[in-house]
């Protein structure tokens, strides 16, 4: 996406506290056997460690910068012959499978905006996928406590890099703001309520195995979060 093409370079700094998934998605890997599909690789901030446990990753991610530097970090890891990285949409991903487990962590799903973009994904997914193979994702509907706290408003996320919120309640968008000195994007996501995930997923051709509220495996009983692992009918 042009979007991640313009802060590819601050990416990383900017993710930087964003590590309580990393254990949770290389512990899928692990578990599947591999190999692995990630839909939006990016940088490779899931992927790498992925890698580094021994799980061969086909990464997927519609931003030729961000593979850039996902490819010089796997590089500089020694893990270029573990990562296979391709440029495509999470809709129409460049892969043939059947894998065990198709991955599509930090939100991506978001930046689909109608149930018919997230069907042909869903679809897409499960495409990929070995009989009773796995789909793992994660989405969130906000709090109107955090919608409150950064509507409209920069905040400095990380050092020199600021962020901005701007909610709409009524079309369940987050149009989201990123800069630092020399750069500058702007981006839309799209959120739904868990039921509505609950029911896209089924209609896509598969069984909801698990639903959790954070990537500690607690159930999901409400919150901003929804983690939800899916099995292949």
């Amino acid at each position: 996406m042009a979007e991640y093409d313009t802060i590819a370079r601050i990416y990383d700094p900017w993710s930087a506290s964003v590590v309580e998934d990393i254990s949770f998605y290389v512990d899928e890997a692990l578990a599947s056997g591999g190999p692995v599909v990630e839909l939006g690789v990016g940088t490779g901030r899931i992927a790498i460690p992925v890698a580094a446990a021994g799980v061969d990753v086909i990464g997927v991610d519609a931003s030729a910068e961000m593979l850039a530097v996902c490819r010089a970090r796997a590089r500089e890891a020694g893990l270029e012959d573990r990562l296979d990285l391709r440029l495509g949409d999470l809709r129409r991903p460049p892969v043939e499978g059947p894998v065990p487990l198709v991955t599509c962590p930090f939100r991506a799903y978001l930046h689909l905006t109608t149930d018919a973009e997230r069907l042909e994904a869903l679809g897409a997914a499960r495409a990929l996928l070995e009989p009773q193979g796995r789909l793992v994702f994660d989405v969130f509907t906000p709090s109107q406590e955090d919608i409150d706290e950064t509507d409209g408003r920069w905040i400095e996320r990380e050092p020199g890099i600021f962020e901005r919120a701007d909610w709409d309640l009524r079309l369940q968008t987050l149009t989201l703001s990123v800069r630092d000195d020399a750069s500058e994007t702007t981006m839309t996501l799209s959120w739904l309520a868990p039921e509505r995930w609950h029911a896209l997923i089924v209609e896509a051709g598969f069984d909801v195995e698990a639903c959790y509220e954070w990537f500690d495996r607690k159930p999901y009983a409400g919150g901003e979060d929804s983690i939800w692992i899916a099995r292949k009918r």
